[in-house]
């Protein structure tokens, strides 16, 4: 498949994040801060930690690469960033949550829209040495997206 029509599938993939956490408004707060399983984040969390995550990957990598810069992009402790997170989740209200969300997604997919085909297929060095490429990075996002989407959708609709 040629890089431009997978980056724009992968795109179309991404962005379901976007709807999807734009739904939860309606949520009632009790529903926000309900653990989906005994001993599992709620939503609240899962929104805080995709939020973290876009927000660092933005700020370190995509930004970077449509203004031209290096990237700074390393890899974290995810154990400690996703605690970081959750403290993170309890200090915020609802509304500041999902605007943040879309904000970080949506910044992603306009610089990484705004970008030529051949800068979308490059591979790009990060702050660690190791390679960044742009499908790639879409794609783990969008399955990750999807392991928290999927058990939200299912707490939700069982309510």
């Amino acid at each position: 498949m040629a890089v431009c029509s997978e980056y724009k599938q992968l795109l179309e993939a991404f962005k379901e994040w976007i709807d999807f956490s734009s739904s939860l408004r309606d949520l009632e707060e009790r529903t926000w801060n309900a653990c989906l399983e005994p001993g599992k984040w709620t939503v609240r969390d899962i929104v805080c930690h995709i939020m973290l995550w876009d927000q660092y990957f933005y700020e370190e990598a995509i930004e970077k690469i449509a203004s031209g810069e290096k990237i700074t992009l390393k890899h974290l402790d995810f154990d400690e960033f996703n605690r970081k997170a959750i403290r993170y989740a309890k200090t915020i209200n609802t509304d500041e949550l999902v605007e943040k969300a879309l904000y970080y997604r949506n910044k992603i997919i306009v610089a990484i829209e705004s970008l030529p085909e051949d800068a979308v297929a490059q591979n790009y060095i990060d702050g660690d040495g190791s390679d960044f490429y742009i499908p790639q990075y879409l794609q783990d996002f969008i399955w990750h997206d999807q392991h928290h989407m999927e058990p939200m959708k299912e707490y939700i609709e069982a309510r």
